[in-house]
């Protein structure tokens, strides 16, 4: 598996909860791989490398768009501006503010299928990415002939997931890791905000005591709607729709009220 950014984090190991956050419509309000098509020429891709996209092979699609945007001649500087323009979603500056001001409690995390240069670039730009202990997303760096290379996160065998990422398996394998070095000490909840259908399956492997926020009206939020109405199947964890930071702010007040 490719090896996740670290940053040696300020806070001490004994934080209660575990703060997962999604990237592309969840800390920013929309997707920086839409974002950083801003950068081209004529702002849009040709009808012919739009239509390769293959359902479930994302992360392929978007090896090839990146090389594109490197063959029309699109700069470092241009694709580092326009991710950095990128507007937060509402409250979500709030909602970082207070989880910073409550650092002793909650540790955080992105779990995200964009890449890491357009993360790093953004939270680094909105002077966050010290609050943020990991983050797992596809490794992305240019290469001499200045293009943005995208490679896979990993491999797995979730039928839910696209090839090169399952959040769940990235959920399960950091929740034990943390155990391990927190002496066995898990975190007493765990709280993961996100938008789209990707982030279905990791809410899954939430138990009671944790809470799902999908944003409200999103993929993310609907489906997990259809779930509660069918029962087909038996999602066990708390669901808080958001449709700004101050909705999930308002929740954690709640929890930390209950001490």
């Amino acid at each position: 598996m490719t090896a996740p950014s670290d940053l040696t984090h300020v806070a001490p190991q004994a934080q209660r909860f575990l703060v997962l956050f999604d990237f592309d419509e969840t800390i920013i309000n929309e997707s920086s791989d839409d974002a950083v098509l801003y950068a081209l020429p004529g702002q849009q891709l040709p009808d012919w490398l739009k239509n390769s996209y293959r359902e479930g092979h994302y992360n392929e699609h978007m090896q090839r768009v990146l090389a594109y945007m490197a063959e029309q001649g699109v700069s470092k500087n241009s694709i580092h501006s326009a991710v950095e323009n990128i507007p937060p979603t509402p409250g979500l500056v709030n909602l970082l503010q207070y989880l910073q001001s409550h650092q002793q409690d909650f540790e955080l995390a992105v779990v995200s299928d964009a890449n890491m240069y357009f993360i790093e670039t953004w939270l680094e730009r909105a002077g966050v990415r010290h609050l943020f202990r990991k983050i797992f997303t596809n490794p992305a760096s240019f290469d001499a002939s200045g293009q943005l290379v995208l490679l896979p996160f990993h491999s797995h065998s979730c039928s839910r997931c696209p090839d090169n990422m399952c959040k769940q398996v990235i959920l399960r394998e950091y929740l034990a890791g943390r155990q391990k070095e927190r002496g066995g000490a898990p975190f007493q909840r765990v709280f993961y905000i996100g938008d789209g259908a990707n982030d279905i399956c990791p809410s899954l492997a939430l138990g009671p005591r944790d809470t799902a926020f999908p944003r409200r009206d999103f993929p993310m939020h609907r489906l997990l709607v259809e779930m509660q109405q069918s029962q087909a199947a038996k999602f066990k964890a708390n669901v808080v729709p958001w449709a700004s930071g101050g909705d999930i702010v308002d929740c954690l007040k709640k929890v930390m009220e209950e001490r």
